[in-house]
């Protein structure tokens, strides 16, 4: 029998916060998605057992997933709108409650509204240009209404910023300073740019992202100005959104969220406590290992959404308390644990790396596993050296328990096997593997434990996920946009020079880099972080003779530890919301196991046999 999940709730309260109109529109586009998500599954999935078991294939069907990719990623970017699920800068947090808080958010909303009217403006210019090219995506269905999704999703989103842009009781007059924004944007447009209006756009740019705006609207803003600045339409921002059709790998991302959501509201997080404390449990430590062999495993289904944080959270504290472990270093753990995982497969960042920054995936896990298990061993040590402190009882080791435990959790344990195996065994592309998995993912859930009903459960999932996917999606379409100037303006060429001009050494660029990554991850969600940063820093990494899977790497570790650096870390964030504790006492709890932390991905960044090794070894 079926409980309410956590997920379930907060999904249900979210559409009571909606007005009726809005309240249609979701669930209409939640269906919708929810459709489009199962086609993106079946066809990848019957692609490759159709090559393997027929030697055939079915027409066009990578170019109709990629497309599919699109349109999943933009309809989940409406809903993320809807729910306030953009990706954002984590300081938010940081203003004080009350009025500045209500400025800020009038403030973050009303330019969103503004950039998301110039987007839907822009895509329809794309729409336009490519209505009468004569270009299709599969038979007769012209690439203009592939296109369209653009113009409509983000004509929505500005009317969702624009409605809901005052604070509960919803204000007339500041929906009228939104659409009154709005108009100024266009009247901005169609003036004659000049240096000082540029940087007044810039600095109110920069303001926004500071109080909160979505990243991918701060991107589009300054994409949007900077073209502008240079005379060329800004439908340059859309142009190159769309090129994301053109990458074989991203629908990965879709599939993968899908199937990390679909086991985590299934209960895996439950079935993966009681395998691994059977295991682990009669050790020195047993459960803190425990504790942090489960976050980490789960992680690689969720990636860094702080999913695990929200899900093991309430189960992890109150066992490792019950053993006996102090309530500090319990929430301490939990917190840090929660982004253990990320450089294993089939975690999302590794794929986005790899699409933003052209490096072969396989590559990335291959050299992230010895790192990976590098920084979880050095968490599981602490914790063994403080169940020997505490003196904490070990539980009787029995194999039955253990082994039935195992047996339980067999099938969420199956999913990233399964993934690496129709990989590495040539049986599909990543994509493919993918796909399998997802597929995989719900049998398991919906047929063989039931924990998720196909009717009443599996749209609110396919929803949840497809809005983390729509945050991802759309960032990483608009970072394309400003990517475009950034090129056409020689700016990671100028970055280049610059810095092989003033640091000779490739150790002390490394070392800058860690600093630099460690500050950034602690700001930014980490998919963000990837599409910003990673274009800049692979170049540069090439031109110090550093190896791409091993510069990868350790972007993506110090991003991990970000994620518990003071004071702005988005674990701390999670961790305070979901134990209800003020941030300076997770501070002071989660500061040893930065330290440890710290110390691994310098070991990670100086010894690179560590992620080259592998490598090698694979090929």
């Amino acid at each position: 029998m079926a409980t309410e999940t956590t997920s379930e709730v907060e999904f249900e309260d979210a559409l009571k916060e909606l007005s009726p109109i809005e309240r249609t529109l979701t669930n209409g586009i939640g269906l919708f998605v929810g459709l489009l998500a199962l086609v993106m599954v079946a066809l990848p999935v019957v692609q490759a057992v159709a090559r393997k078991v027929a030697d055939t294939e079915i027409p066009s069907a990578s170019v109709i997933v990629q497309h599919l990719t699109l349109w999943i990623g933009f309809l989940g970017a409406l809903l993320a709108a809807g729910s306030g699920k953009h990706l954002a800068l984590s300081t938010v947090e940081a203003i004080p409650k009350g009025w500045p808080r209500r400025v800020a958010s009038l403030f973050t909303r009303v330019t969103s509204a503004a950039v998301c009217a110039l987007l839907a403006y822009a895509s329809w210019k794309v729409v336009e240009a490519d209505a009468g090219s004569g270009r299709t995506v599969v038979g007769s269905f012209p690439v203009s209404w592939s296109e369209a999704i653009m113009p409509f999703a983000f004509g929505v989103m500005a009317l969702r910023f624009a409605w809901r842009v005052g604070k509960e009781p919803q204000s007339w007059i500041d929906r009228g300073v939104a659409l009154v924004a709005i108009g100024l944007a266009f009247a901005l447009g169609a003036m004659a740019p000049s240096s000082v209006v540029v940087a007044v756009l810039l600095v109110f740019v920069g303001i926004s992202f500071l109080s909160g705006a979505p990243v991918f609207v701060i991107m589009g803003a300054a994409a949007m100005v900077l073209f502008w600045r240079d005379a060329t339409p800004i439908a340059a921002v859309p142009a190159e959104t769309f090129r994301l059709v053109s990458s074989a790998t991203l629908p990965a991302i879709p599939l993968l969220t899908i199937a990390g959501y679909v086991l985590a509201e299934g209960g895996a997080a439950k079935r993966l406590v009681r395998a691994y404390k059977g295991f682990f449990g009669w050790m020195p430590g047993g459960v803190a290992i425990m504790a942090t062999v489960v976050c980490a495993v789960f992680t690689t289904f969720t990636g860094g959404s702080g999913v695990t944080i929200l899900a093991l959270g309430g189960l992890l504290v109150p066992m490792l308390k019950e053993e006996g472990y102090p309530e500090g270093f319990s929430h301490g753990l939990v917190t840090a644990s929660g982004s253990l995982g990320l450089l294993f497969p089939p975690s999302l960042p590794v794929i986005l790396y790899s699409v933003v920054a052209s490096v072969p995936v396989a590559h990335l896990y291959l050299g992230g596993l010895v790192p990976g298990v590098l920084m979880m061993a050095m968490v599981a040590a602490y914790g063994v050296f403080m169940g020997v402190r505490h003196k904490i009882a070990r539980q009787q080791f029995k194999p039955k328990e253990a082994a039935k435990g195992l047996w339980d959790a067999k099938w969420d344990l199956g999913l990233p096997t399964l993934v690496i195996a129709t990989v590495a065994t040539g049986f599909g592309t990543i994509v493919e593997a993918s796909a399998l998995g997802c597929a995989y993912a719900l049998v398991v859930e919906i047929v063989i434990f039931r924990t998720i009903r196909p009717v009443k459960d599996l749209p609110r999932v396919l929803v949840t996920a497809s809005t983390l996917v729509g945050a991802v999606v759309i960032l990483l379409g608009v970072a394309m946009g400003l990517s475009s100037w950034l090129v056409d303006a020689e700016i990671p060429t100028a970055l280049l020079e610059w810095t092989t001009t003033h640091v000779k050494s490739p150790w002390v660029f490394l070392l800058a880099l860690n600093v630099g990554l460690l500050i950034f991850g602690s700001v930014l969600e980490i998919y963000a972080a990837i599409v910003v940063l990673a274009p800049l820093v692979a170049p540069i990494g090439a031109a110090y003779g550093i190896d791409p899977v091993h510069l990868g790497v350790i972007f993506l570790a110090n991003l991990e530890l970000g994620f518990l650096f003071p004071p702005m870390g988005l674990n701390l964030f999670l961790a305070s919301t979901r134990f209800q504790k003020p941030l300076p006492y997770l501070y002071a709890r989660t500061l040893p196991f930065l330290i440890i932390l710290a110390v691994g991905v310098l070991l990670i960044t100086y010894l690179d046999i560590m992620t080259t090794g592998m490598v090698s070894l694979a090929k």
